[in-house]
């Protein structure tokens, strides 16, 4: 399994070229999308074909977590003809959001199938994805995901959103990659921020035995070598801040 960073952003950022998040999973010459922010759509269409995506998963209904789903309906309702479609598991009310942002009932399923997530295991093309809810939204998600035919070896797990690491402890197995978003870099996380830090994202990789650490989603007044030193304060295995464009083995 193959994971490739389309964006990697926190809400708001002034560095060039931060956009909202996005990751690209690939194996068996299929891919599905964990979440699709702001300004991410291009980097995942420069990855992957959009229209062949077996399914795009997102974790809650913040917009740069989804708001890329408007370029992805366009591509797919304008580019072909007739138009195609493609696969959405979101947290409830995506549809409702999207349409009224344009004030056009219907405009979501014009291209894209949207089902409900709930907590518990999905087929996804070949992905077995698990969803579990965290505290940030009410309705939050973070997700293990794993090929089908490979489920007993190590998978991603992908935090989402989440105002309390532990949420994620449930979801890890030994020798996990952990892609877990860091906020608020060398903390302290502000009271009800709802967000983590590199320390709490470190106790959490040591805690569970996870295989390798991947931070994500770090608001830019945070120096990163900075941020990265403090979880290696906390954790033993590799560790480092992904960007968009960037591909690793999982």
């Amino acid at each position: 399994m193959k994971l490739i960073v389309a964006g990697a952003g926190p809400a708001y950022s002034d560095r060039p070229g931060s956009v909202g998040a996005a990751y690209v999973l690939l194996h068996a010459g299929r891919a599905i999308v964990l979440d699709l922010g702001h300004g991410a759509y291009a980097n995942v269409a420069a990855t992957v074909e959009p229209s062949t995506l077996e399914g795009v998963v997102i974790s809650h209904l913040h917009p740069d977590h989804f708001v890329d789903l408007v370029p992805l309906r366009h591509y797919l309702c304008y580019e072909f003809d007739p138009p195609r479609r493609v696969r959405v598991l979101a947290p409830a009310g995506i549809e409702r959001r999207l349409d009224d942002l344009h004030a056009e009932p219907g405009f979501t399923r014009a291209s894209l199938d949207v089902e409900t997530l709930t907590p518990g295991t999905w087929r996804v093309g070949p992905f077995d994805v698990e969803a579990r809810r965290v505290v940030h939204t009410e309705d939050s998600y973070a997700f293990r995901v794993t090929p089908a035919d490979a489920a007993d070896r190590p998978g991603l797990v992908y935090s989402g959103d989440c105002g309390r690491a532990d949420d994620l402890a449930s979801l890890i197995r030994p020798g996990d990659t952990l892609l877990v978003e860091a906020s608020f870099g060398t903390g302290p996380v502000p009271v009800d921020a709802m967000h983590l830090d590199a320390r709490a994202v470190a106790l959490l990789a040591t805690e569970t035995g996870a295989g390798r650490l991947l931070l994500t989603h770090v608001l830019s007044k945070y120096d990163r070598a900075t941020v990265i030193e403090a979880a290696r304060a906390g954790f033993a295995g590799p560790v480092r801040i992904v960007e968009p464009g960037d591909r690793i083995e999982v």
